[in-house]
């Protein structure tokens, strides 16, 4: 993705980022498109009855892409939420469509992100339609291993802290639901709490039970 991201550190743009601010909301003019340099960037988007729903988390050197080229001019359906501060660069849909024009490479570049983009949320909502909030929730919890997993004695630390209102999130259930379903994996041994993270003791079984089929971890993340 070189030449993309130099479009980008070289748009004289850059920008910081405040925790709880929005780099866009839902219905605002889709006309831009993001790239972090750092910190975290929640994409997601509210129900009609208010829940939350993350669909994923982006952080340095990703991009936010959420625009349609080359069609007519469209609003944002989700929205993007800074949870950490930090940076970014943007570059207007109309400057890009013209780059895009002018430099094959960019054109490779974007249509590869835009397919990887495409068969994570493919991905994501086979597990869910194929496995109910039981593929939600796990699928989450091996995402969230490839992710930020480390290895350790007794399984895999997903070394990052969430409240079960933000794997709840993810996972487009109540925080009751999840609560229920993490307290059956403890009681069965397959997962362990520790400060806020959570320990996978049996990776394997959250596999087989939504008969995961071991995607690449470009697509199989939470980014």
């Amino acid at each position: 993705m070189k030449d993309l991201k130099d479009l980008f550190t070289t748009a004289q743009t850059k920008k910081e980022m405040k925790k709880d601010a929005f780099l866009f909301q839902e219905g605002d003019h889709a006309n831009d498109i993001f790239y972090i340099h750092s910190g975290k960037v929640r994409i997601g988007k509210l129900t009609p009855d208010g829940r939350e729903i993350t669909f994923r988390i982006c952080s340095a050197d990703d991009f936010i892409s959420e625009i349609t080229l080359f069609c007519a001019p469209s609003k944002y359906t989700v929205h993007a939420k800074v949870i950490e501060e930090g940076s970014y660069s943007k570059v207007s849909k109309y400057e890009l469509e013209e780059k895009l024009l002018l430099y094959p490479n960019l054109n490779i570049e974007l249509t590869k992100m835009m397919c990887i983009h495409h068969q994570k949320t493919q991905s994501k909502f086979r597990d869910l339609i194929l496995h109910g909030k039981k593929g939600a929730l796990y699928s989450t919890l091996i995402r969230m291993s490839n992710s930020y997993g480390v290895e350790v004695d007794d399984g895999v630390l997903i070394n990052q802290a969430f409240t079960n209102q933000e794997l709840a999130n993810f996972c487009g259930m109540s925080r009751e639901v999840v609560n229920r379903m993490l307290g059956s994996l403890k009681r069965d041994e397959k997962i362990s709490l520790l400060d806020g993270k959570i320990l996978i003791h049996d990776l394997a079984f959250l596999k087989s039970e939504i008969h995961c089929e071991n995607c690449p971890v470009e697509i199989c993340n939470i980014d």
